[in-house]
């Protein structure tokens, strides 16, 4: 998607802080973080949201879980604890219409449940 601003980080067209690739997946540090630990995990390939995610799909998001624990190891915070959040749509503050798990951690979280 020309106009979409994680396809224009995954071409490398807009500068990003990554802290994991792979021929699937990309990790970066949020430009705008609500912890301390603020990676998100987005897939190389568009899909908008979660409403879009296909059986096909399914060994993408399990790798995307993995490279999640992996940085959240790498930054620290595997032991202490992390959140791993995907939003979807406009009411779950979904911003970047392009799937993305927020790997967040570093403080306490409150509960949201």
């Amino acid at each position: 998607m020309d106009n979409c601003l994680f396809c224009k980080i995954v071409r490398k067209e807009i500068p990003a802080k990554i802290c994991y690739e792979d021929e699937r997946v990309m990790a970066f540090h949020d430009i705008n973080p609500v912890a301390p630990v603020h990676i998100l995990v987005i897939p190389k390939e568009h899909i908008p949201s979660m409403n879009e995610v296909a059986p096909e799909n399914a060994g993408l998001f399990g790798h995307m879980a993995l490279v999640a624990k992996q940085v959240s190891e790498e930054a620290g915070v595997a032991e202490s604890g992390y959140r791993v959040v995907i939003n979807n749509g406009p009411d779950s503050g979904q911003v970047v219409f392009h799937v993305h798990a927020h790997v967040i951690g570093g403080r306490a979280l409150s509960n949201l449940c």
